[in-house]
Protein backbone atom coordinates (compact mmCIF):
# COMPACT_ATOMS: atom_id res chain seq x y z
CA UNK A 1 0.00 0.00 0.00
CA UNK A 2 2.92 2.33 0.91
CA UNK A 3 4.56 1.57 -2.24
CA UNK A 4 1.79 1.83 -4.17
CA UNK A 5 0.76 5.48 -2.58
CA UNK A 6 4.43 6.79 -3.46
CA UNK A 7 4.00 6.08 -6.97
CA UNK A 8 0.85 7.60 -7.31
CA UNK A 9 2.38 10.33 -5.82
CA UNK A 10 5.45 10.75 -8.34
CA UNK A 11 3.28 10.24 -10.89
CA UNK A 12 0.99 14.03 -9.76
CA UNK A 13 4.34 15.41 -9.48
CA UNK A 14 5.27 14.14 -12.95
CA UNK A 15 1.87 14.89 -14.68
CA UNK A 16 1.72 18.80 -14.58
CA UNK A 17 4.83 19.33 -16.66
CA UNK A 18 4.22 17.26 -19.15
CA UNK A 19 0.51 18.28 -19.32
CA UNK A 20 1.10 21.46 -19.74
CA UNK A 21 3.52 21.24 -22.47
CA UNK A 22 1.64 22.15 -25.54
CA UNK A 23 2.77 22.91 -29.49
CA UNK A 24 1.95 26.69 -30.19
CA UNK A 25 3.29 26.95 -33.50
CA UNK A 26 5.41 26.11 -36.16
CA UNK A 27 8.04 28.75 -37.65
CA UNK A 28 10.01 28.58 -41.00
CA UNK A 29 12.93 30.72 -41.59
CA UNK A 30 14.25 31.22 -44.94
CA UNK A 31 17.65 32.15 -45.44
CA UNK A 32 17.04 34.52 -48.54
CA UNK A 33 19.64 35.83 -51.36
CA UNK A 34 22.30 35.81 -48.57
CA UNK A 35 24.77 33.07 -47.06
CA UNK A 36 24.14 33.18 -42.79
CA UNK A 37 26.33 32.14 -40.52
CA UNK A 38 25.34 31.83 -36.55
CA UNK A 39 22.47 34.53 -37.58
CA UNK A 40 20.26 36.47 -34.81
CA UNK A 41 16.66 35.74 -36.11
CA UNK A 42 13.41 37.02 -34.57
CA UNK A 43 9.67 36.68 -34.84
CA UNK A 44 6.38 38.53 -33.75
CA UNK A 45 4.80 36.67 -31.11
CA UNK A 46 0.82 38.24 -32.18
CA UNK A 47 -2.15 36.19 -29.97
CA UNK A 48 0.75 34.14 -28.25
CA UNK A 49 -0.06 34.05 -24.32
CA UNK A 50 1.65 32.01 -21.98
CA UNK A 51 1.35 31.52 -18.23
CA UNK A 52 3.40 32.94 -15.56
CA UNK A 53 4.31 29.22 -14.31
CA UNK A 54 5.12 28.05 -18.11
CA UNK A 55 8.39 28.92 -20.37
CA UNK A 56 8.27 29.51 -24.45
CA UNK A 57 10.64 26.73 -25.76
CA UNK A 58 12.07 26.56 -29.14
CA UNK A 59 13.28 23.47 -30.99
CA UNK A 60 14.77 23.04 -34.45
CA UNK A 61 13.02 20.05 -36.77
CA UNK A 62 15.10 18.13 -39.02
CA UNK A 63 13.67 15.42 -40.59
CA UNK A 64 11.48 15.04 -37.78
CA UNK A 65 13.91 15.43 -35.28
CA UNK A 66 13.41 18.31 -32.58
CA UNK A 67 16.88 19.57 -30.97
CA UNK A 68 16.30 22.59 -28.41
CA UNK A 69 17.54 26.02 -29.55
CA UNK A 70 17.92 28.91 -26.95
CA UNK A 71 15.52 31.68 -27.16
CA UNK A 72 14.39 35.16 -25.54
CA UNK A 73 11.51 36.75 -25.26
CA UNK A 74 11.78 41.08 -25.95
CA UNK A 75 8.82 42.32 -24.55
CA UNK A 76 7.27 45.55 -26.37
CA UNK A 77 4.37 46.03 -27.94
CA UNK A 78 4.23 43.23 -29.39
CA UNK A 79 6.88 40.82 -27.95
CA UNK A 80 9.46 39.08 -30.60
CA UNK A 81 10.88 35.66 -29.92
CA UNK A 82 14.67 36.11 -30.97
CA UNK A 83 17.12 33.20 -31.55
CA UNK A 84 20.36 32.83 -33.25
CA UNK A 85 20.14 29.97 -36.37
CA UNK A 86 22.82 28.59 -35.72
CA UNK A 87 25.52 26.80 -38.02
CA UNK A 88 25.64 27.64 -41.83
CA UNK A 89 22.93 28.15 -44.03
CA UNK A 90 22.76 28.36 -47.85
CA UNK A 91 21.33 31.03 -49.77
CA UNK A 92 17.91 29.86 -50.97
CA UNK A 93 17.66 27.53 -47.90
CA UNK A 94 14.93 27.17 -45.22
CA UNK A 95 15.16 25.84 -41.57
CA UNK A 96 12.00 24.69 -39.35
CA UNK A 97 11.14 25.15 -35.91
CA UNK A 98 8.65 24.29 -33.43
CA UNK A 99 7.06 26.53 -30.79
CA UNK A 100 6.19 24.75 -27.14
CA UNK A 101 5.16 25.99 -24.07
CA UNK A 102 6.87 23.75 -20.90
CA UNK A 103 7.15 24.07 -17.29
CA UNK A 104 10.61 24.87 -16.66
CA UNK A 105 13.19 26.92 -14.75
CA UNK A 106 14.48 29.93 -16.85
CA UNK A 107 17.77 29.04 -18.24
CA UNK A 108 21.24 30.23 -16.99
CA UNK A 109 21.88 33.92 -18.81
CA UNK A 110 24.92 33.50 -21.56
CA UNK A 111 25.01 37.46 -21.44
CA UNK A 112 24.66 39.31 -18.43
CA UNK A 113 23.89 43.27 -17.84
CA UNK A 114 25.12 44.20 -14.45
CA UNK A 115 24.13 47.62 -12.53
CA UNK A 116 26.96 48.52 -10.29
CA UNK A 117 27.52 51.57 -8.46
CA UNK A 118 29.67 53.46 -11.25
CA UNK A 119 28.63 51.22 -14.33
CA UNK A 120 26.71 48.84 -16.48
CA UNK A 121 28.75 46.23 -17.10
CA UNK A 122 28.35 43.32 -19.95
CA UNK A 123 29.87 40.09 -19.78
CA UNK A 124 29.20 37.63 -22.25
CA UNK A 125 30.39 33.62 -21.13
CA UNK A 126 32.11 35.05 -18.07
CA UNK A 127 33.86 37.85 -20.17
CA UNK A 128 33.95 41.22 -20.22
CA UNK A 129 32.43 42.90 -23.22
CA UNK A 130 32.20 46.64 -21.99
CA UNK A 131 31.67 49.27 -19.64
CA UNK A 132 28.96 52.02 -19.50
CA UNK A 133 30.05 55.21 -17.43
CA UNK A 134 26.75 56.29 -15.01
CA UNK A 135 28.80 57.71 -12.68
CA UNK A 136 30.07 61.35 -13.80
CA UNK A 137 33.80 60.48 -15.05
CA UNK A 138 35.80 63.42 -14.01
CA UNK A 139 39.20 64.32 -16.18
CA UNK A 140 43.01 64.41 -14.73
CA UNK A 141 43.76 67.22 -11.52
CA UNK A 142 44.23 70.63 -13.12
CA UNK A 143 42.37 70.40 -16.19
CA UNK A 144 38.47 72.04 -16.44
CA UNK A 145 36.28 70.08 -14.39
CA UNK A 146 33.41 71.20 -17.79
CA UNK A 147 34.87 67.85 -19.23
CA UNK A 148 33.32 65.93 -16.91
CA UNK A 149 31.21 63.23 -18.41
CA UNK A 150 29.06 60.69 -17.84
CA UNK A 151 26.74 58.30 -20.88
CA UNK A 152 29.91 56.60 -22.73
CA UNK A 153 31.13 53.36 -23.29
CA UNK A 154 35.00 52.51 -21.69
CA UNK A 155 36.30 50.45 -21.95
CA UNK A 156 35.39 48.08 -25.09
CA UNK A 157 37.23 44.66 -24.48
CA UNK A 158 37.81 42.86 -27.68
CA UNK A 159 37.50 38.96 -27.02
CA UNK A 160 40.96 38.35 -25.69
CA UNK A 161 41.09 41.45 -23.41
CA UNK A 162 42.24 44.11 -25.71
CA UNK A 163 41.01 47.69 -24.46
CA UNK A 164 39.91 49.73 -27.92
CA UNK A 165 38.57 52.72 -26.62
CA UNK A 166 40.28 55.59 -25.01
CA UNK A 167 39.44 58.65 -22.46
CA UNK A 168 41.28 61.67 -20.69
CA UNK A 169 43.39 61.72 -23.99
CA UNK A 170 45.40 64.69 -23.37
CA UNK A 171 45.12 66.07 -27.09
CA UNK A 172 40.86 65.72 -26.89
CA UNK A 173 39.68 65.72 -23.06
CA UNK A 174 36.11 65.54 -24.39
CA UNK A 175 36.62 62.39 -26.48
CA UNK A 176 34.49 59.72 -24.62
CA UNK A 177 35.33 55.87 -26.14
CA UNK A 178 32.26 54.92 -27.77
CA UNK A 179 30.09 58.40 -27.59
CA UNK A 180 27.55 60.34 -29.64
CA UNK A 181 27.03 64.43 -28.75
CA UNK A 182 25.83 66.19 -31.60
CA UNK A 183 27.99 69.47 -32.16
CA UNK A 184 26.45 72.42 -33.95
CA UNK A 185 22.60 72.53 -33.09
CA UNK A 186 20.62 75.66 -33.73
CA UNK A 187 18.04 76.02 -30.62
CA UNK A 188 15.39 78.91 -31.37
CA UNK A 189 17.55 81.77 -32.11
CA UNK A 190 21.38 80.65 -30.76
CA UNK A 191 23.99 77.18 -31.64
CA UNK A 192 24.68 75.51 -29.23
CA UNK A 193 28.17 72.69 -29.38
CA UNK A 194 27.32 69.53 -27.33
CA UNK A 195 30.36 67.83 -28.58
CA UNK A 196 32.88 70.28 -27.66
CA UNK A 197 32.78 70.78 -23.39
CA UNK A 198 35.68 73.02 -23.64
CA UNK A 199 33.12 75.94 -24.76
CA UNK A 200 30.74 75.76 -22.04
CA UNK A 201 27.70 75.48 -24.35
CA UNK A 202 26.32 72.54 -23.57
CA UNK A 203 26.78 69.07 -22.17
CA UNK A 204 24.70 65.33 -22.84
CA UNK A 205 24.20 63.29 -19.00
CA UNK A 206 23.15 60.31 -18.07
CA UNK A 207 19.38 60.39 -17.02
CA UNK A 208 18.79 57.16 -15.96
CA UNK A 209 18.08 53.25 -16.69
CA UNK A 210 14.82 52.32 -18.73
CA UNK A 211 15.86 48.28 -18.47
CA UNK A 212 18.50 46.05 -17.83
CA UNK A 213 18.10 42.60 -19.74
CA UNK A 214 19.87 39.39 -19.73
CA UNK A 215 19.21 35.86 -21.23
CA UNK A 216 20.40 33.14 -23.74
CA UNK A 217 20.57 34.67 -26.94
CA UNK A 218 21.31 38.73 -26.05
CA UNK A 219 22.08 41.35 -23.04
CA UNK A 220 22.24 44.79 -22.78
CA UNK A 221 20.59 48.12 -21.62
CA UNK A 222 18.17 50.93 -22.80
CA UNK A 223 19.28 54.40 -21.22
CA UNK A 224 18.21 57.79 -21.22
CA UNK A 225 20.81 60.85 -22.18
CA UNK A 226 19.95 64.58 -22.26
CA UNK A 227 21.39 67.34 -24.40
CA UNK A 228 21.90 70.03 -21.94
CA UNK A 229 22.08 73.64 -23.39
CA UNK A 230 23.46 76.24 -20.87
CA UNK A 231 22.68 79.56 -23.34
CA UNK A 232 19.23 79.35 -23.58
CA UNK A 233 16.75 81.96 -21.64
CA UNK A 234 17.51 79.32 -18.20
CA UNK A 235 20.84 78.61 -16.64
CA UNK A 236 19.95 75.02 -17.89
CA UNK A 237 17.45 73.84 -20.92
CA UNK A 238 16.93 70.33 -22.36
CA UNK A 239 17.33 70.14 -26.06
CA UNK A 240 16.64 66.77 -27.01
CA UNK A 241 16.48 63.93 -25.07
CA UNK A 242 18.02 60.36 -26.09
CA UNK A 243 16.97 56.67 -25.60
CA UNK A 244 20.32 54.47 -26.57
CA UNK A 245 20.12 50.70 -26.38
CA UNK A 246 22.75 48.58 -26.26
CA UNK A 247 22.50 45.10 -27.26
CA UNK A 248 25.49 41.86 -27.00
CA UNK A 249 24.52 39.14 -28.92
CA UNK A 250 25.49 35.49 -28.02
CA UNK A 251 26.09 35.06 -31.62
CA UNK A 252 29.85 34.26 -33.62
CA UNK A 253 29.32 34.86 -36.59
CA UNK A 254 32.93 34.74 -38.06
CA UNK A 255 33.95 30.45 -38.54
CA UNK A 256 36.92 29.61 -36.69
CA UNK A 257 36.82 33.03 -34.50
CA UNK A 258 35.90 34.36 -31.30
CA UNK A 259 34.13 37.82 -31.78
CA UNK A 260 31.60 40.39 -30.18
CA UNK A 261 28.18 41.27 -32.10
CA UNK A 262 27.14 44.20 -30.32
CA UNK A 263 24.35 46.73 -31.40
CA UNK A 264 23.69 50.47 -31.06
CA UNK A 265 20.78 52.08 -31.60
CA UNK A 266 19.73 55.61 -30.67
CA UNK A 267 16.23 57.40 -30.60
CA UNK A 268 15.81 60.58 -30.76
CA UNK A 269 13.08 63.03 -29.38
CA UNK A 270 13.12 66.68 -29.25
CA UNK A 271 12.39 68.36 -25.91
CA UNK A 272 10.64 71.53 -26.45
CA UNK A 273 8.02 73.10 -28.84
CA UNK A 274 10.18 74.39 -31.35
CA UNK A 275 12.21 72.60 -33.89
CA UNK A 276 16.13 71.76 -33.53
CA UNK A 277 18.18 72.14 -36.72
CA UNK A 278 21.57 69.62 -36.51
CA UNK A 279 23.72 71.58 -38.70
CA UNK A 280 26.21 70.08 -41.04
CA UNK A 281 29.62 69.44 -39.63
CA UNK A 282 32.68 67.45 -40.32
CA UNK A 283 31.72 65.39 -36.66
CA UNK A 284 29.13 65.10 -34.43
CA UNK A 285 26.20 62.71 -33.25
CA UNK A 286 25.76 58.65 -35.29
CA UNK A 287 28.60 56.75 -33.31
CA UNK A 288 31.89 58.41 -32.49
CA UNK A 289 35.31 55.77 -31.44
CA UNK A 290 38.34 57.49 -29.69
CA UNK A 291 40.62 54.34 -30.30
CA UNK A 292 43.32 53.47 -27.71
CA UNK A 293 46.72 55.08 -27.56
CA UNK A 294 48.01 51.74 -29.05
CA UNK A 295 47.37 52.52 -32.62
CA UNK A 296 49.51 54.97 -34.93
CA UNK A 297 49.85 55.52 -38.42
CA UNK A 298 52.40 52.96 -38.37
CA UNK A 299 50.23 49.52 -36.79
CA UNK A 300 46.44 50.26 -37.30
CA UNK A 301 44.46 50.27 -40.30
CA UNK A 302 40.99 51.57 -41.94
CA UNK A 303 38.95 50.03 -44.75
CA UNK A 304 35.60 51.22 -45.97
CA UNK A 305 32.68 48.93 -47.91
CA UNK A 306 33.83 51.23 -51.02
CA UNK A 307 37.36 50.13 -50.60
CA UNK A 308 38.79 53.31 -49.15
CA UNK A 309 41.50 53.62 -46.62
CA UNK A 310 42.88 55.87 -43.91
CA UNK A 311 44.29 58.05 -46.59
CA UNK A 312 41.01 58.85 -48.24
CA UNK A 313 38.04 57.63 -46.48
CA UNK A 314 37.21 60.89 -44.72
CA UNK A 315 34.18 62.63 -45.73
CA UNK A 316 33.43 59.47 -47.84
CA UNK A 317 30.30 57.38 -47.80
CA UNK A 318 29.94 53.82 -46.73
CA UNK A 319 28.10 50.68 -45.45
CA UNK A 320 30.94 49.70 -42.97
CA UNK A 321 34.35 50.47 -42.32
CA UNK A 322 36.66 48.55 -40.58
CA UNK A 323 38.82 49.70 -37.82
CA UNK A 324 41.69 47.97 -36.42
CA UNK A 325 45.68 47.84 -35.07
CA UNK A 326 48.06 46.05 -33.35
CA UNK A 327 48.61 45.87 -29.69
CA UNK A 328 52.24 45.25 -28.18
CA UNK A 329 52.58 41.89 -27.64
CA UNK A 330 49.36 41.03 -27.78
CA UNK A 331 48.11 40.90 -31.49
CA UNK A 332 45.56 42.14 -33.50
CA UNK A 333 42.16 43.60 -32.97
CA UNK A 334 39.65 45.75 -34.52
CA UNK A 335 36.11 46.59 -34.92
CA UNK A 336 33.77 46.76 -38.19
CA UNK A 337 31.17 49.77 -37.90
CA UNK A 338 28.36 48.88 -40.02
CA UNK A 339 25.77 51.52 -40.59
CA UNK A 340 21.60 50.33 -41.36
CA UNK A 341 19.83 51.15 -44.57
CA UNK A 342 17.25 53.09 -42.47
CA UNK A 343 19.92 55.35 -41.29
CA UNK A 344 19.79 59.24 -42.43
CA UNK A 345 21.80 59.86 -45.58
CA UNK A 346 22.59 56.11 -46.00
CA UNK A 347 25.52 54.66 -47.26
CA UNK A 348 27.10 56.89 -44.41
CA UNK A 349 29.19 59.53 -44.30
CA UNK A 350 32.20 59.39 -42.03
CA UNK A 351 34.93 61.25 -40.37
CA UNK A 352 38.11 59.63 -39.64
CA UNK A 353 41.50 61.50 -38.63
CA UNK A 354 44.19 62.64 -40.87
CA UNK A 355 46.90 60.02 -40.92
CA UNK A 356 49.12 62.29 -39.33
CA UNK A 357 47.57 63.11 -36.51
CA UNK A 358 48.84 65.01 -33.20
CA UNK A 359 52.07 63.78 -35.44
CA UNK A 360 51.82 59.92 -35.06
CA UNK A 361 48.19 59.19 -36.64
CA UNK A 362 46.29 58.59 -33.44
CA UNK A 363 43.29 56.93 -34.49
CA UNK A 364 39.32 58.52 -34.71
CA UNK A 365 36.67 57.38 -36.58
CA UNK A 366 33.12 58.26 -36.33
CA UNK A 367 29.84 57.95 -38.53
CA UNK A 368 28.10 61.30 -38.84
CA UNK A 369 24.94 61.55 -40.20
CA UNK A 370 25.32 65.48 -40.64
CA UNK A 371 28.15 65.51 -42.40
CA UNK A 372 27.31 67.05 -45.61
CA UNK A 373 23.93 68.20 -44.85
CA UNK A 374 21.38 69.98 -42.17
CA UNK A 375 18.95 67.21 -39.91
CA UNK A 376 15.51 69.33 -38.61
CA UNK A 377 14.19 67.34 -36.01
CA UNK A 378 10.25 68.08 -34.82
CA UNK A 379 8.89 68.38 -31.79
CA UNK A 380 6.30 65.07 -31.54
CA UNK A 381 8.94 62.93 -33.31
CA UNK A 382 11.10 59.75 -32.65
CA UNK A 383 14.70 59.65 -34.86
CA UNK A 384 16.12 56.39 -35.02
CA UNK A 385 20.03 55.67 -35.86
CA UNK A 386 20.97 52.06 -35.68
CA UNK A 387 24.42 51.14 -35.88
CA UNK A 388 26.17 47.12 -35.44
CA UNK A 389 29.43 46.59 -34.12
CA UNK A 390 31.46 43.16 -34.95
CA UNK A 391 34.05 43.29 -32.55
CA UNK A 392 36.99 40.98 -33.07
CA UNK A 393 40.68 40.11 -32.43
CA UNK A 394 43.29 39.24 -35.28
CA UNK A 395 41.85 40.29 -39.04
CA UNK A 396 38.45 40.29 -40.89
CA UNK A 397 38.12 39.65 -44.73
CA UNK A 398 36.10 42.08 -46.34
CA UNK A 399 33.93 39.66 -47.34
CA UNK A 400 32.88 38.29 -43.65
CA UNK A 401 32.59 42.10 -42.72
CA UNK A 402 29.83 42.34 -46.10
CA UNK A 403 28.48 39.43 -44.74
CA UNK A 404 28.39 40.31 -41.53
CA UNK A 405 26.19 43.70 -42.50
CA UNK A 406 24.18 42.17 -45.02
CA UNK A 407 22.92 39.65 -41.63
CA UNK A 408 22.37 43.10 -40.57
CA UNK A 409 20.78 45.15 -43.17
CA UNK A 410 18.35 42.22 -44.54
CA UNK A 411 18.37 39.25 -42.16
CA UNK A 412 16.39 36.26 -42.48
CA UNK A 413 12.77 36.23 -43.00
CA UNK A 414 10.72 34.23 -40.66
CA UNK A 415 6.90 33.02 -40.66
CA UNK A 416 4.82 31.79 -37.93
CA UNK A 417 2.07 28.82 -38.21
CA UNK A 418 -0.14 28.88 -34.82
CA UNK A 419 -1.84 25.52 -34.10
Amino acid sequence: MKKLFLIFLTISFILPSNAQKKELATITVEAGKFLRINTPVSIELKNISVADTLKLVLYESVKGKLTETASQVEEGYTPRLWWIMTGTTQPGTKRDYVLFQEFRPSPAPAVVAEKKPDIIRIMQNGKPVLDYAVKLVYPPANVDTMYKRNGFIHPLYSPSGNILTRINAPDHYHHFGIWNPWTRVKIRDHVTDFWNLYSHQGTVRFAGINSITMGPVFGGFSVRHEHVDYQGVKPEEITFNEVWDIRVWNADPVNGSKTWLVDAVSYLSVAGDDPVILEAYRYGGGIGFRATAEWNNKNSWVLTSEGKTRVDADGTRARWTDVGGMFEGKGESGIVFLTHPSNRQHPEPMMVWPIDQNGRGDMFFEFCPIRHRDWVLEPGNVYRLKYRMLVYDGKVDKSVSERIWLDFAYPPVARITLK
